[in-house]
């Protein structure tokens, strides 16, 4: 990150933890279940929200780097659980929410953010391929939103919201990414039908999509970043071809009139923004967080 992108981020977290009005936080009281929270946007988003004031489930594929931003969260004196897990396993669900509502009582915020890409030129993808993404980015919120439905239905004064992460991949779709484009299309059809249908009781519903955030998915495909799933190993990145690095930032982001990459803090902001007060009249909305490119 540069010194300027530090800066405004340390002045965006600043202001908004220093709000007069909610001098206990943002997110006081609240329970937050963030999904791939072990790193990156993630990661970002569950230490801001335990910053302000929320008792934080971190979840992630890999135990140790949720534990880690757990105990980040504990020794700055907030709350955190680590319930870790693959979100596309059919028992996962159910064990995520039950266990966030035995360790806190109660749910009160749900971040769909866990997510990989696949990514493949469509007449190479093969079925496998396809449907994986469709797994991980629209059957699993689905199912973890079903298990907390008995916790998040409730007519009871508190607020209650759900944020799902989606990508500018799915509102304009992108080459090589024919799998992971409809998965994050499809994942907008799911948040509007949830605040369609749970509005009445409250609960608010709303989706990012991300534009060019400096995560591993948005690095050199070069640099090995990997994952795997179902004992697969999955090249993570943007393929740079022969050259094997990124092109210049003035290429990179023509088409972007901030010019820059967005940070994983500024991306956690946009989510917090979501589910705060500031946002209590806000529902079955699509959040572009984009630096401006695709307007």
């Amino acid at each position: 990150m540069s010194a300027i992108a530090a800066n405004r981020v340390s002045v965006i977290m600043n202001h908004l933890s220093s709000s007069a009005s909610h001098p206990a936080g943002l997110l006081a009281g609240q329970v937050a279940i963030v999904t791939g929270a072990g790193q990156g946007i993630g990661g970002a988003t569950a230490l801001l929200f335990a910053k302000e004031g929320a008792s934080v489930v971190v979840s992630d594929l890999d135990d140790n780097k949720g534990k880690d931003i757990a105990n980040q969260i504990i020794q700055a004196g907030g709350k955190a659980i680590v319930v870790s897990g693959d979100v596309t396993d059919l028992s996962f669900p159910e064990r995520l929410i039950e266990e966030t509502v035995k360790a806190f009582g109660k749910i009160n915020i749900i971040v769909n953010n866990a997510g990989f890409t696949f990514d493949g030129m469509l007449h190479k993808t093969t079925d496998k391929q396809f449907q994986l993404m469709l797994e991980v980015h629209n059957a699993a919120p689905f199912r973890i939103i079903r298990a907390a439905a008995k916790y998040m239905r409730l007519k009871d004064g508190e607020s209650r919201s759900i944020v799902n992460v989606s990508s500018t991949s799915g509102l304009h779709g992108n080459v090589g990414q024919a799998n992971y484009a409809t998965a994050k299309a499809g994942i907008i059809g799911l948040t509007k039908t949830v605040a369609k249908e749970w509005g009445p009781l409250g609960v608010r519903c709303n989706t990012v999509a991300f534009g060019y955030v400096d995560t591993r998915l948005t690095r050199a495909k070069e640099n090995g970043e990997t994952m795997v799933v179902d004992g697969q190993k999955i090249a993570l990145g943007i393929p740079m071809g022969a050259k094997k690095e990124a092109p210049p930032p003035a290429v990179v982001f023509a088409d972007t009139p901030l010019k820059r990459a967005g940070q994983v803090e500024e991306a956690a902001g946009s989510i917090l923004l979501l589910c705060s007060p500031f946002a209590s009249y806000v529902t079955g909305h699509t959040l572009e967080v984009t630096g401006g490119k695709g307007i």
